[in-house]
């Protein structure tokens, strides 16, 4: 494989940390990084690792359909599970660390079902650039015991991105990827008909070409971001006219678009602020 000897250095560490689970439950999300996670669990385990994947409407349905197919291709059993995080009062109405309450549900879940399949160890996809982030859901992971073999064996995003590469992964390139609640400022009430509406309207955008992107809901405007080199293209009249009279048909009142670019985590730069502030 043509990568770096740092490289090969923590790709042998992680195959060591996963050979020492035995069995092992992955929680599959078919991306970036718990894609590369449950290759080398496959790999190193064979029959005795399988994917668990959480089916709920904060995913949207182009994520499930790849998730699905990823795991046909190399013969992974992929168990679906239905924790309801709307049946939450912390998550549906979105909370500061509405994060946390979701994943320690899921993950819950997670745990029942590998059980079920006679395995004792669950883990997560989280890699080093995670640490430090404004993540609440990792709280859950760290009290529930789930294990991070990604950040346990030194592996950075651009790390993994470049192990995935030289694998041949599919997903070495896609974008980042966070469930559709992200999308929500806090406060606003999480509901499944909102949810669908966001994942429709990405779906537009993704559909046009613009891979790198978000739709932020605030109230019944939708914020739309690009990457900041698609900001002239996805301004233009015929561009704009087609997004405008698509999310309209979609339920979104007003359609805006962010100057400043996608940027992971841009929700939380509302957090601390009071309501006064701009």
């Amino acid at each position: 494989m043509n990568i770096s000897e740092d490289l090969k250095e923590k790709l042998e560490k992680l195959e060591r940390i996963i050979r020492g689970y035995g069995r092992l439950a992955v929680a599959f999300s078919g991306g970036v990084d718990s894609s590369l996670l449950l290759c080398i669990a496959s790999n190193v385990l064979r029959e005795n690792v399988i994917a668990l994947m959480n089916k709920d409407a904060g995913v949207p349905e182009r994520e499930l359909a790849e998730a699905k197919a990823f795991c046909e291709e190399r013969g992974i059993r992929l168990v679906f599970s239905n924790a309801d995080p709307l049946e939450i009062e912390s998550y549906r109405y979105n909370k500061a660390d509405r994060c946390y309450h979701c994943k320690r549900a899921v993950f819950e879940r997670l745990i029942d079902i590998a059980e079920m399949y006679g395995i004792n160890e669950v883990a997560e996809g989280s890699n080093t650039d995670d640490v430090g982030d404004y993540r609440p859901g990792m709280q859950a992971v760290s009290e529930l015991g789930i294990k991070s073999p990604l950040r346990e064996a030194g592996l950075s995003k651009k790390d993994i991105r470049e192990i995935s590469k030289a694998l041949g992964l599919p997903t070495y390139d896609k974008p980042s990827y966070a469930c559709l609640a992200s999308r929500f400022a806090y406060g606003e009430e999480i509901t499944k008909e909102k949810l669908v509406m966001i994942d429709r309207a990405e779906q537009f955008l993704i559909d046009l070409g613009f891979r790198e992107e978000r739709v932020r809901l605030h109230g019944d405007v939708a914020r739309i971001e690009v990457n900041p080199s698609y900001i002239e293209e996805i301004a233009s009249e015929e561009i704009r006219t087609k997004i405008c009279e698509r999310f309209k048909e979609i339920g979104f009142t007003y359609v805006s678009l962010d100057l400043n670019g996608y940027r992971t985590g841009s929700m939380n730069d509302a957090i601390g602020k009071s309501p006064g502030m701009s």
